[in-house]
């Protein structure tokens, strides 16, 4: 099973209940509710283990897939494309890291 993990922070300026309550009305459902997608939740890091420092990131989402070629052609749509564009709106640099279980 894939799975692609997204780190990052929000963009100087944006408030992080804009970027939650569009995550959970928009951005959570339809995700979810693609045929490609096993599970997709949202993370916010709330510190580190042990308490010390911040997290060098504020949200963390994990998608576990159904299949990666899947997902490729489900984010060519237009109306997936409207989701990652708001989404990019949010988040500054995200990073996508593709995984696999060992």
């Amino acid at each position: 099973m894939t799975t692609v993990v997204v780190l990052f922070n929000l963009k100087p300026g944006i408030e992080a209940s804009d970027y939650e309550r569009w995550a959970r009305s928009t951005d959570l459902p339809i995700v979810n509710a693609l045929s490609s997608v096993r599970r997709f939740e949202v993370l916010k890091a709330t510190g580190l283990l042990g308490g010390e420092g911040v997290a060098p990131y504020q949200y963390v989402e994990v998608l576990e897939l159904e299949s990666l070629d899947g997902l490729h052609a489900d984010v060519a749509t237009p109306a997936i494309q409207q989701v990652a564009a708001e989404f990019r709106s949010f988040a500054d640099a995200p990073v996508f890291i593709v995984t696999e279980p060992i």
